[in-house]
């Protein structure tokens, strides 16, 4: 076997349980990548909401030129009840997503072991959304008039490009293709007259210049009322930057917990660093107790071994996590009463156990 594999990762845990999952998911990837030939070099960045309080910003005016010298961002929770969300989202995960061009935020949505859906009678569900994720309803173009008075007014304008929509429409596609062939395309033409139809053209050209993968554009409601009635219905599901944003939560939901959802944000060409996070907020109110559940963190951390080129030890993560909650070591959000630290080291052993039972050779290693 060649020499180790260097990466190099930006660790932003940033608020509330983000500071004590990150760890977890740390401790995870370090006990694991010795065995398997790769090393990973933590550059941790104290930025967040305890930044903006001292420094008026959520991340150095030159946070982004150092984070562009990285191979990933690894992203624990951002949010504080003091600080206004617009202030925290747009002072450190926007900007990072639009200056990469992260254009595609992928979620995987699986009911893992021992997690139980609130949909009677679903054991079973495995889809993925990718929503766009740096232009369409998220944009700045807009602003806001005759403050403080009655006819005061504000106006947002949703931006749409072929360019945007191409781009993540074929990597839908493409997934789309590996998997069940079958894609979903969330619009709502009906309503929206000139933003949807242009999304829905520019999705089935994409589509139709794809043999084998089929597409059904769904209106958004029609489709939220699918994903809680007929999950099993659906594999991939492609959606604008809001859509998909409410889309995925909601999924995570039927799945049975938000908590242990993860995502990447993602630049396909590799121009620039891809971002990984879980789904979930900083939850203020369970922090500094040492209960939060790591699961998300840990996933979107295999989500980036798999970027990065370690589908191995991706999958030995995965496989860990899923073994750990089938063993019943698990959260209060799960119905448990293991520490964040305990599943962590859960995850751990099962891995560790996993390479010295398989052997560190991909092909050796089955699922």
């Amino acid at each position: 076997m060649s020499g180790p594999r260097a990466y190099t990762v930006d660790v932003i845990a940033g608020d509330g349980i983000g500071q004590e999952v990150m760890p977890a998911a740390i401790t995870c990837i370090d006990a694991i990548a010795p065995a398997l030939g790769f090393t990973v070099t933590w550059r941790d960045r104290q930025w967040g909401s305890d930044h903006y309080r001292a420094n008026g910003r959520m991340m150095p005016v030159d946070g982004l030129d150092q984070l562009a010298t990285g191979d990933g961002i690894l992203l624990g929770a951002v949010g504080a009840p003091d600080i206004p969300d617009d202030v925290t989202l747009w002072g450190l995960l926007i900007p990072i997503r639009r200056e990469f061009h992260q254009y595609v935020n992928l979620r995987p949505i699986r009911i893992l072991p021992g997690v139980v859906s609130p949909i009677a009678g679903l054991d079973e569900l495995d889809l993925v959304v990718v929503r766009e994720n740096v232009e369409g309803e998220y944009s700045e173009i807009g602003g806001r008039v005759y403050r403080g008075r009655p006819e005061e007014t504000a106006i947002q304008e949703a931006v749409f490009s072929r360019t945007g929509i191409e781009r993540v429409a074929k990597y839908a596609v493409d997934l789309a293709s590996r998997r069940q062939g079958r894609l979903v395309s969330a619009t709502k033409s009906n309503g929206i007259i000139h933003t949807m139809p242009f999304w829905d053209e520019v999705v089935r050209e994409c589509v139709d210049a794809s043999p084998g993968v089929t597409l059904e554009s769904v209106l958004i409601d029609a489709l939220a009322a699918r994903v809680v009635l007929k999950p099993r219905t659906l594999d991939v599901i492609v959606a604008s930057n809001l859509f998909g944003d409410i889309l995925s939560d909601l999924a995570a939901a039927v799945a049975g917990s938000i908590g242990v959802a993860p995502s990447a944000n993602l630049n396909p060409p590799r121009q620039y660093p891809s971002m990984f996070e879980p789904v979930h907020g900083s939850a203020p109110d369970i922090a500094g107790r040492g209960i939060a559940n790591p699961v998300g963190q840990i996933w979107a951390s295999a989500m980036m071994l798999e970027h990065l080129g370690e589908p191995l030890g991706a999958q030995i993560l995965v496989d860990g996590i899923e073994s750990a909650l089938a063993d019943g070591v698990r959260t209060a959000d799960l119905g448990g009463t293991a520490t964040t630290t305990e599943v962590a080291d859960a995850i751990t052993r099962h891995c560790l156990d996993a390479i010295a039972t398989k052997g560190e050779d991909a092909h050796e290693y089955q699922h």
